[in-house]
């Protein structure tokens, strides 16, 4: 395999961690648009994502606090 074999691999496997992230933080209550910017951050811990909103946090508030 080709280095440039790897690195389309690896893109593709962020790519799907990503979208599985950003699908999960749908169902947890974020808007699809604040997801995909959640879910591209991987310092973001899902399940505190997702806690946030379940505790009551607003979504807006609930960002701030993330990003």
């Amino acid at each position: 395999m080709t280095a440039a074999e790897i690195q389309i691999l690896a893109e593709t496997e962020l790519e799907r961690v990503e979208k599985w992230r950003a699908e999960e933080l749908e169902r947890g209550g974020y808007k699809p648009a604040d997801a995909a910017r959640l879910a591209a951050r991987h310092e973001v811990d899902l399940h505190i994502a997702v806690a946030l909103l379940e505790k009551g946090c607003p979504a807006e508030l609930a960002l701030e606090i993330l990003l």
